[in-house]
């Protein structure tokens, strides 16, 4: 494979995940469901790691962001666990 070929999956993934937490955002505010919100949370939290991943694998090489995408991948999941919960004690 090209030197290239990584870029584009990482551009691809963070693209991916923005575009889920932007459309999951559009749907809360117009339904108002809060399921809605925290999938938007965590997507938005996902994008954030995906931009993080393309910094510190292509960007930014003497630094190592490895602590900072674990605790942005570990935040996402705990929002969308949190948000389960909520949701699950109101139903």
């Amino acid at each position: 494979m090209t030197s290239w070929f990584p870029a584009i999956v990482y551009l691809l993934c963070f693209a991916t995940s923005a575009a889920c937490a932007v459309l999951l955002g559009r749907s809360w505010r117009r339904s108002g469901m809060r399921l809605l919100l925290w999938s938007a949370l965590c997507f938005g939290l996902l994008a954030a790691n995906n931009l993080f991943v393309i910094v510190d694998l292509l960007l930014i090489r003497d630094l190592d962001f490895g602590l900072v995408r674990l605790l942005l991948s570990l935040g996402a999941v705990v929002v969308l666990l949190f948000g389960f919960i909520w949701d699950m004690d109101e139903a």
